[in-house]
This record gives structure tokens, C-alpha cells and sequence, in this order.
């Protein structure tokens, strides 16, 4: 059996749970999430918990007992605290703006580049270079954060990009003249 899919998933005051047809239903102060369960497991509330089991042992089962109880457990995150990802544009004369729910990237091409944030998405951007991705989606939250981000990743030699705040960029050295 799976450890992480072992450990019962606290159900915070506040939230409904609720399981039809292995389609799984949390619904909180933030928002409502649904996930259809993958084969072989099944959830229940027991209590004041959530328990996530398998109807076998085999590895695959084992392996989506782990899966089922995370994607559970991030929905619960998801409705109750939320999700957020920090992003800083480093570089002269790399900027962000956002109008409605259109996001505006100068980043040295030729061209501004339009990123159409999603809807479950609130995007903030500051005036100090950061944009700050948030929502009740863990996965929507970090694909968005990697979309934006693949617009300009930072470069090595001078670090000039879009990073995560807490990404750490190791610099390379430029071509030595000798």
C-alpha cells in the first residue's frame, strides 16, 4: 500500500465533500472543485476525514492510492487556503501590464507578446516587476505560472528573464579575451 495514500485527509470546517459516480466533489469558501477518480481507488468521508483506499494490491493500484489522495488533498488546499505563484521579469526595459483579463509582456522582441490568462486565474502584477498567479487549482496555477514564464525564460549569462522569486539562476561566465 501506498504510505502517502494511507494518511487520512482532514476535512476543514467549511467544506463539503461529497463522492458520485467516482467523481469527487470539494466544495469550499474559495470555490468548487470536482476530479473523476482514477481506476482501481475509491474515497469515502469517514468522520471528519476523507480516506482514500484501493481495491487491490498490484503496483498500479498502489501507485494511483498515492495519486488519488494528493489530487484530493490539493483540492481541499485548493478551496479552503488557495494556491500562488510569484514570478519577477528581470531585464531594462522588460515590463508586464495587465488589462482585464489580457496580460501585456514587453521582453526585448520586436513585438509585445498577449497571454489571455484563464478565468479561474487572479493575476496581479506589480509595480516593481512581479506578477503574482493565484486560484484554487494547484495545476491551473503552476501550468499558468509556466506558461508566462516560457516567454522568456532567464538566460544564463546575465540572468535577463521571467523567473519564479524563489528560482535560483546560476550565472556562467562570458568569454574570457586572452
Amino acid at each position: 500500500m501506498s504510505r502517502i495514500g494511507k494518511k487520512p485527509i482532514a476535512i476543514p470546517a467549511g467544506v463539503k465533500f461529497a463522492v458520485a459516480e467516482r467523481v469527487v466533489t470539494v466544495e469550499g469558501p474559495k470555490g468548487k472543485l470536482s476530479l473523476t477518480l482514477p481506476p482501481h481507488v475509491d474515497a469515502a468521508a469517514e468522520g471528519t476525514n476523507i480516506v482514500v483506499t484501493t481495491a487491490d494490491e498490484t503496483r498500479e493500484a498502489n501507485a494511483m492510492h498515492g495519486l488519488a489522495r494528493s489530487l484530493i488533498n490539493n483540492m481541499v488546499v485548493g478551496v479552503t487556503a488557495g494556491f500562488k505563484k510569484e514570478l519577477a521579469i528581470v531585464g531594462v526595459g522588460y515590463k508586464a501590464q495587465l488589462a482585464g483579463n489580457k496580460l501585456t509582456l514587453s521582453l526585448g522582441y520586436s513585438h509585445p507578446v498577449v497571454f489571455e490568462v484563464p478565468k479561474e486565474i487572479k493575476l496581479t502584477v506589480t509595480p516593481e516587476n512581479k506578477m503574482i498567479v493565484e486560484g484554487i487549482d494547484k495545476q491551473l496555477v503552476g501550468e499558468t505560472a509556466a506558461q508566462i514564464r516560457r516567454f522568456r525564460p532567464p538566460e544564463p549569462y546575465k540572468g535577463k528573464g521571467i523567473r519564479y522569486v524563489d528560482e535560483r539562476i546560476i550565472l556562467k561566465e562570458g568569454k574570457s579575451a586572452g
